[in-house]
């Protein structure tokens, strides 16, 4: 069978996504289409291990819905407790969540790219977000960088909108769209900067700041980010002091080089697209000038949009004493298609578009193909063995509990690793209390909890957590020790010892 032959399909997926007519059905089929794949991708290859820490963290958040976390704003919690009350606490049902919420970035983006790039230009342009890894392999790890990625991009979108037409409503929704992304990660400060300058910078911001708009933006989102500002005045700021413990120690040397580090890692995520535009669209000199210079304003303020948030971090971050890591770029690269396709003297043409899809295809079909081997192949290598071993210890964790008592499970604590997973496995959905500490989990209700009972959880071979659960539990707690080895289709993995002390309900 001839290559053209092979290629059909791919160019007759090209002509329905460049066709007005056709192109809204098309690309919701494609989106459909790319949860499916990378969901199941994410099932396969990850069946050798439990969710990840930050995934049943904020399960266990999500049980407790408040205007704040000890390490982030509430956003990605309350997310996780809207779609488990419609999906079983499974890991498939995560996967599909995280999957879920890429596509629906990948759609805004699409929206957003139809104001600078038509035809196979803006086919391409999906096509190079999907060949970003954000996309894909590090949205499946769902945490408050994979909520980013729609409303980034939908702030963007109504940002840009406000700009050009200083519509009331665009305003009002890119002011809704700036408290959203604080309210999922407080990152996004760069992001509200960088389009603030943006304005500032563009030779119309005259009329814009004239206009209402930008006035009712400020107003609306200082509004509804107004809940959340008044529960970090109530919890003395906690979840700046805990950014401040994990990445603000160092010298303005190591800083600097972490933001080179930055920079560096932020390339590197982007390669493979900026390459495949480079080797197949292969813009001229003047081409790669009208792309870094763009002549037209609608262009350059869509670059400056682009860009400040990006590189922002890089100058502050020394300054403020802040380490910064690129994969907090993560929410960063939905104008990257738009900055590399939108000149008039770059052409892509129909060939050029079949060549890119194909890869994009046929990258997730292949790493679907392999997923059953990486979860072999990462069983084999091992991982952390509390990452390993969630589930199978909230299944112990349940029967020692059950063999005390009658009563429903209310509370699991002790290592907050296996605390978290426990939260998330055990079926009666118990609050968990991480460390026994009442900072990282302020709605543990201590009066409750003592006529309740609490299941405490250590891996015995870390003294300070077991000493931690033996004074809580005191001489009211019953012990249980036991040993869990991960097997994955008859291969065992490492053995690791653990202990749960039962502290039951008090009697009725």
């Amino acid at each position: 069978m001839s290559l053209s032959r092979l290629l059909r399909p791919v160019d007759y997926l090209v002509a329905a996504l460049s066709d007005p007519a056709r192109r809204a059905r098309a690309v919701l089929g494609v989106l459909v289409g790319y949860v499916a794949i990378w969901t199941l991708y994410g099932a396969f290859a990850k069946a050798s291990q439990d969710i990840h820490f930050d995934m049943a963290e904020l399960v266990a958040w999500s049980r407790e819905l408040a205007f704040g976390y000890s390490k982030h704003p509430p956003l990605a919690a309350w997310l996780v407790r809207g779609w488990f009350m419609l999906f079983p606490a499974v890991d498939w049902a995560y996967y599909l969540l995280a999957m879920t919420v890429v596509a629906v970035a990948l759609w805004i983006a699409w929206r957003l790219s139809e104001r600078f790039l038509d035809g196979e230009k803006r086919v391409v342009a999906m096509a190079l977000l999907t060949l970003i890894p954000f996309y894909n392999f590090h949205a499946l790890k769902f945490n408050p960088n994979t909520v980013l990625l729609p409303l980034w991009a939908v702030t963007t979108l109504w940002f840009i909108r406000s700009f050009e037409t200083r519509g009331r409503l665009d305003a009002a929704l890119a002011g809704l769209g700036a408290a959203a992304c604080m309210q999922g990660k407080y990152w996004s400060i760069f992001l509200l900067a960088g389009l603030g300058l943006a304005a500032l910078i563009d030779p119309r911001r005259g009329a814009y700041f004239r206009s209402a708009a930008p006035w009712i933006t400020i107003a609306v989102g200082a509004f509804a980010l107004l809940p959340h500002v008044v529960w970090l005045f109530a919890n003395d700021f906690l979840p700046f002091s805990y950014a401040m413990a994990a990445h603000g120690t160092g010298s303005f040397g190591s800083f600097s080089m972490r933001a080179l580090g930055y920079l560096g890692g932020a390339i590197g995520y982007v390669a493979l697209p900026v390459l495949l535009v480079l080797a197949w669209v292969r813009p001229d000199r003047v081409a790669l000038a009208d792309t870094f210079k763009p002549s037209m304003p609608e262009r350059k303020l869509a670059a400056v949009a682009f860009w400040l948030p990006l590189l922002l971090p890089t100058l502050v971050a020394p300054l403020a004493g802040i380490e910064i890591n690129s994969l907090w770029t993560m929410s960063a690269w939905t104008l990257l298609p738009v900055v590399l396709l939108s000149s008039p003297l770059i052409v892509v043409t129909r060939a050029v578009a079949v060549r890119i899809v194909t890869v994009a295809i046929a990258l997730p079909c292949v790493l679907f193909a392999a997923s059953p081997f990486i979860a072999s192949a990462i069983h084999r290598e091992g991982v952390a063995p509390r990452a390993a071993h969630g589930r199978l210890v909230a299944e112990r964790i349940a029967r020692a509990w059950h063999e005390v008592t009658s009563r429903p499970l209310q509370f699991v604590g002790g290592d907050a690793v296996l605390s978290y997973a426990a939260a998330f496995y055990l079926p009666e959905r118990p609050s968990a209390f991480a460390e026994l500490n009442v900072l990282v989990a302020p709605w543990i209700d201590q009066g409750k909890l003592a006529h309740a009972g609490i299941a405490l959880v250590c891996v015995q071979a870390d003294r300070a957590c077991v000493g931690t659960i033996e004074a809580r539990a005191g001489s009211a707690g019953r012990r249980f020790e036991f040993e869990v080895a991960r097997e994955y289709f008859g291969t065992a993995g490492p053995a690791v010892r653990y202990l749960i002390i039962v502290v039951p309900p008090r009697p009725e």
